[in-house]
């Protein structure tokens, strides 16, 4: 999606991508200068990094590619002369969701939802596995969504995108959806209207064949549909009439398998683009026709109004669609939460909201930082972004004209069975740490080790100061970050943490690991439980505070465990702490991990790790490594490399059975680079490693 200036009204298009407008003049919607410049470009000297797959629909550009750019043909594509599939995998399957009671009087459940377009990188760049850099866009409010589409595409480079592994793994275990991108540019954007045709065509027995490839891509990497934005102008009737065959016959081959279509207001029934900005009759037959539905939703284009949105949600509700299964296209790339949008025309006060609405870019929380930002900096943008100004869910909301999504979206929750446990790890950090140890330096990034992380920032009850609550980089008991809890605790104040449904009986307990900064006052800890939910929105859960343990600096991390069998059998609906501190000292407080379970488990081992490729660059070796998956549950697998000295240094995870490592380097004179990969439980407990040598 791109927008171009022009008189008022804008005319806005979507245009996905850097490299379309890069041989465009003037600024464009999508390509700021990061994204030109291509901050993860493929290097031709490391041919084994794998990154996520693009296509063009068959035909390829004229021409020869850019750098680091490889034409496909998705035609032509194969699973298994896909080299790079294991590594684009995802293997998470779809958590179910339930809506708790709402954190605030102003949240409606079954109503407006989110989608959400971001752009991870330019459509040749995206690693396939994360990428050794803290400085990613890593969301974190999966609550508050219902389908994020993963963003990209170009003339340059290709109009196909799937997501990578990584994303589609921590989307699906928050219960949201991962949505590839189809983008058929605008002609000044590098658009030809062949490649719309390429998509189209039919075969001699007339079936679509890219329809199946399109079910068979999403089906084979593991993710849940596509979004179509079809813009290149100088169609007809016919070729409109061609691709709402297409998307039936593309809805038809996935219903099987889940897979969803989301359709963006573009092209209309006359084959031209016209951006409508509403639901009618120009392009309801893209969204439901005679025969029922034809896409799972609509983005309508950013030309909205009031009027045009009202109208949109009666059309939809004649069609017996809801009114909720069109996304308001809300634009803010460049300006975040300081975009002017007309709020009441989506979500009015007093009444039902009028539909659902979809961020285009949301990315900005990221990349309107200056240049050094750190992974804090970005979190507090991101969490100001989406729960507002001061960053209480309970209380949200702030200066200006932002409506942040916690005002009016409740939030959802998938913590409906045990085991179930988090190190408050946001899935990239500045070091790697494993029971309160660093064991690598290195910064990093990869989404599918994030962990389950609190849904509200922050719900805090007190009759005294608010604390201050963020995720911090500089310690972690495991992954990368911690929840670090910092104030003058003049009142006892409870913090809430995960809404659940979760079973509990005689034997379940809940472990705290946590400890206190050196600076810091002591502080008395309790664990807040509800075995019932809260009695309105906006109302605190009847909490039980079970005692934790009081802690001194200087203590270092600690373990607490707290036997919940006392409450009796039934379901957990609220988890959280209550700190009370001591004598008026400064509390500075770190959760690194929260479990509750029945007991304790740990994984089978995996087997078979095998080099499957090498390649050396500047003296460095870069491996791929392949394994068998373990039997039974495994959260992820992490790989270390075994030193001369005995220790171990983690090279990194995944959630699949496959991992690119790049830079290896000798240590001494070991003959040989040992290398493990152990399996890891949702407990993290780890499993026996599998071992493999590679000789230098």
């Amino acid at each position: 999606m791109n927008r171009q200036p022009s008189p008022v009204p804008r005319r806005r298009v979507l245009l996905a991508g850097a490299g379309a407008a890069a041989a465009l003049a003037g600024p464009s919607l999508g390509a700021s200068p990061a994204w030109a410049a291509g901050r993860h470009r493929p290097r031709a000297a490391d041919s084994l990094q794998p990154y996520a797959s693009y296509w063009f629909p068959d035909s390829l550009p004229s021409g020869t590619p850019g750098d680091g750019i490889t034409w496909r043909s998705l035609a032509a594509w194969q699973p298994g002369t896909d080299r790079d599939l294991a590594f684009n995998r995802a293997t998470v399957p779809l958590a179910r969701r339930f809506t708790p009671v709402p954190a605030n009087t102003t949240a409606r459940a079954g109503q407006a939802r989110i989608s959400a377009l971001a752009a991870f990188d330019n459509t040749a760049g995206n690693p396939s596995q994360g990428s050794a850099t803290a400085d990613t866009y890593a969301p974190t409010h999966w609550a508050l969504l219902d389908e994020l589409v993963f963003w990209g595409g170009s003339a340059g480079e290709g109009l196909i995108l799937a997501p990578n592994a990584p994303l589609v793994d921590a989307a699906h275990r928050n219960g949201v959806p991962v949505l590839g991108t189809v983008f058929l540019p605008p002609v000044a954007y590098g658009g030809q209207l062949r490649w719309t045709r390429d998509l189209v065509r039919r075969d001699a027995a007339g079936r679509f064949p890219l329809a199946a490839k399109l079910v068979q891509v999403a089906t084979v990497y593991g993710f849940d549909g596509w979004f179509i934005n079809a813009e290149t102008g100088g169609g007809d009737a016919a070729l409109a009439a061609e691709m709402q065959a297409f998307l039936r016959a593309l809805r038809a081959a996935g219903a099987g398998q889940g897979v969803r279509i989301t359709w963006y207001d573009a092209m209309n029934r006359t084959g031209q683009v016209g951006w409508q900005g509403a639901l009618d009759d120009l392009n309801r037959s893209f969204f439901q026709d005679a025969s029922g539905p034809v896409a799972d939703s609509l983005f309508v284009d950013f030309r909205w109004s009031a009027r045009s949105l009202a109208d949109s949600g009666r059309l939809a509700e004649q069609l017996g669609r809801s009114r909720y299964e069109l996304w308001a296209g809300v634009d803010v790339e460049s300006a975040g939460w300081d975009t002017g949008t007309d709020w009441d025309a989506i979500l009015p006060e007093g009444r039902d909201q009028v539909v659902s609405f979809g961020f285009y870019r949301p990315e900005w929380t990221l990349q309107h930082l200056p240049a050094g930002r750190t992974p804090g900096q970005f979190h507090a943008a991101d969490d100001r972004f989406w729960a507002g100004e001061g960053a209480a869910a309970a209380r949200p909301g702030g200066a200006g004209g932002w409506r942040a999504p916690a005002t009016a979206v409740a939030d959802r929750s998938t913590l409906t069975a045990l085991p179930f446990a988090t190190g408050f790890n946001t899935g990239h950090g500045l070091r790697w740490y494993e029971a309160g140890k660093v064991t690598s330096e290195a910064p990093w990034s990869h989404l599918g080790l994030q962990d389950q992380l609190p849904p509200r920032r922050w719900v805090v009850h007190t009759e005294g100061q608010h604390p201050d609550i963020s995720w911090d980089f500089d310690d972690a008991w495991r992954g990368g970050s911690s929840l670090l809890v910092r104030g003058a605790f003049d009142a006892p104040a409870t913090v809430e943490l995960f809404p659940a449904r979760l079973p509990a009986g005689a034997a379940t307990v809940l472990d705290l690991t946590h400890r206190l900064d050196p600076a810091s006052g002591p502080v008395t800890v309790e664990v807040a439980v509800a075995t019932r939910p809260a009695p309105a929105p906006g109302r605190p859960a009847p909490y039980v505070h079970l005692p934790a343990g009081t802690l001194r600096p200087g203590d270092g991390w600690r373990t607490d465990t707290v036997r919940l069998g006392p409450l009796g059998s039934g379901t957990l609906h609220a988890l959280g702490v209550r700190l009370t501190g001591r004598g008026g000292a400064a509390v500075a407080w770190r959760l690194g991990a929260l479990a509750v379970h029945d007991g304790p488990a740990s994984p089978a081992a995996p087997g078979g790790l095998r080099v499957i490729d090498t390649v050396a660059v500047d003296g460095a070796v870069s491996v791929r490594l392949a394994w068998r998956r373990a039997d039974g549950p495994v959260r992820h697998y992490e790989l270390h490399r075994r030193l001369p000295d005995g220790s171990r240094r983690f090279l990194g995870g995944t959630c699949g059975t496959a991992l690119y490592v790049p830079g290896l380097r000798r240590a001494g004179t070991e003959p040989a680079a040992e290398i493990e990969v152990r399996a890891v439980h949702e407990l993290f407990t780890t499993s026996e490693p599998a071992r493999v040598q590679l000789p230098w």
